[in-house]
C-alpha cells in the first residue's frame, strides 16, 4: 500500500532534527510492506485510526481504500492529551 502524509504531518516532520525524522521515514516505509511493520495497535477512542510508535513519537494513520493516510506525527505527550486526535480528513 501507498503512505500518504496529510500536510500537518508533514509539516511536524519538516521541524524535526535529522535522526529523529530518518527513524520515523523508515518507520512510515514499513507501513508499506505486506504486512505492515512495527509497532501498530489500535488508537483507542477513535474506530479506525491507529497508531505506530516510533521511540517517543506516534504516528497515527488510518487505512483508505487504495492507501494509508498519516494524520498526525508527534510526541507521545502531545498525541495523547488531543481529545479528538486523528479526526476525519
Amino acid at each position: 500500500m501507498k503512505v500518504m502524509l496529510h500536510r500537518e504531518a508533514e509539516k511536524y516532520l519538516d521541524r524535526l532534527p535529522e535522526p529523529a525524522k530518518g527513524r520515523i521515514h523508515d518507520a512510515i516505509d514499513g507501513l508499506e510492506e505486506e504486512p505492515p511493520e512495527g509497532d501498530i495497535r489500535p488508537y483507542i477512542g477513535n474506530p479506525g485510526l491507529f497508531r505506530l510508535k516510533v521511540g517517543s513519537f506516534r504516528v497515527l494513520f488510518r487505512y483508505r481504500e487504495n492507501d494509508i493516510l498519516v494524520t498526525h506525527i508527534e510526541s507521545r505527550g502531545q498525541v495523547y492529551g488531543k481529545k479528538n486526535a486523528g479526526g476525519k480528513r
